[in-house]
């Protein structure tokens, strides 16, 4: 009886290590990084309010604002007028604005847009698929992403329109 019950703990024991191992090992050897500034800026393709899918890559050669948001989100809706009247004042620079909205559905989002008048596409992260590839922990978060595609500033929590006239100015100036 003592000899089975060393060998049940010595196979519990050697599962656990490699459990632990494989964990360890998958974390530190990870394709897939968690972007941050300096770095190329995942791409995705997602679907459009406006019907169209849009494709990170297509932006290329322009200075693209991401923004992850929430219609539950207050600083969210608190930030929506000072991102559209800076998309309305850039657009034609070289600035793009890219709304990526966390899974609410077309209804809520439509009148969300209706409500603050944005003309910006305002792109549905289904299954939240590009919230966790971007490591969106906190709401709204906002990605700046020059036109080499690197990410040029992270910005966690709300923005107001001073925050962007100066971001905007600084990369479009470099």
């Amino acid at each position: 009886m003592g000899t089975n019950r060393k060998r049940i703990q010595i196979i519990i024991f050697v599962a656990v290590l490699l459990i632990g191992g494989y964990t360890i090992g998958n974390s530190l050897f990870a394709k897939e990084s968690i972007p941050k500034e300096g770095s190329t800026a995942p791409n995705f393709s997602l679907q459009g309010m406006d019907g169209k899918t849009h494709e990170l890559s297509d932006y290329r050669g322009k200075v693209v604002v991401v923004n992850f948001w929430g219609s539950w989100c207050e600083p969210c809706y608190t930030e929506m007028p000072a991102i559209q009247n800076s998309y309305a004042k850039w657009k034609d620079r070289g600035v793009e604005v890219l709304g990526l909205n966390l899974d609410e559905s077309p209804v809520t989002i439509q009148n969300f847009m209706k409500q603050y008048g944005l003309t910006f596409p305002v792109l549905i992260d289904n299954e939240l698929r590009m919230r966790d590839k971007y490591h969106v922990k906190n709401y709204p978060t906002t990605f700046f992403i020059d036109g080499n595609g690197k990410i040029e500033r992270i910005q966690i929590g709300g923005m107001d329109e001073a925050y962007l006239e100066q971001t905007l100015t600084a990369m479009l100036n470099k």
